[in-house]
């Protein structure tokens, strides 16, 4: 009968290593990935996210139509998501003893996702899930890269990944319901005058 190997921890040895460089916070001399790439792909995910954010925020205030209003919530409900991911971003740059790159010079540079205005709110949901599916791509090519070399990092980019995920299902569902509604490819001209001949035409 094979004997249980126990398990036997270095209490003191432990110890003494938390109090070396006591200043680089939760960063141990246990972590075994690059922390500078980790720290650079963070940075990267950090400006997709914040471009993410700014996208959705335009498609809400610019969102119309005759079915218009519930998808602006879904704008609104989406960029305020994102932005939790980029607070949790941020907050794990700052673990690994980084700084979060938040300047706007050369965000688009560092972010995975364009930021497309869209012409009409057919556009504006295509060019969104467009952006969900390379976050989707990104994120996963990450986790891999992450492996079990940063347990606590892996689990941030998983949270946010399930999100995207949903995000993507939910852009997908709006097209679908778009389409069987008859929305049109652009909105109609709202001009005054477009407005007087309609009536004109219509009295005739």
């Amino acid at each position: 009968m094979a004997k249980t190997k126990p398990f036997v921890s270095d209490i003191e040895n432990i110890r003494k290593r938390a109090r070396q460089d006591i200043d680089k916070g939760a960063m141990t001399a246990g972590y075994k990935a690059d922390r500078a790439t980790v720290v650079r792909l963070l940075n990267h995910a950090l400006a997709t996210e914040i471009v993410c954010v700014l996208r959705y925020k335009y498609h809400y205030y610019m969102a119309s139509g005759i079915h218009s209003q519930a998808i602006k919530e879904e704008f609104l409900q989406h960029a305020t998501e994102e932005q939790g991911h980029a607070d949790l971003l941020a907050e794990r740059i700052t673990q690994l003893d980084g700084k979060p790159n938040l300047s706007p010079e050369g965000l688009l540079t560092r972010s995975h996702s364009d930021y497309v205005e869209g012409e009409d709110i057919v556009d504006m949901i295509k060019e969104d899930l467009v952006a969900e599916r390379i976050a989707i791509d990104s994120y996963r090519e990450m986790i891999d890269y992450v492996g079990t070399a940063d347990p606590t990092t892996r689990r941030v980019l998983e949270g946010i990944l399930a999100m995207e995920e949903e995000h993507a299902e939910d852009m997908n569902t709006l097209l679908e319901q778009l389409g069987k509604k008859g929305e049109p490819a652009k909105p109609a001209p709202s001009t005054k005058a477009g407005g007087r001949k309609a009536a004109v035409r219509k009295r005739r």
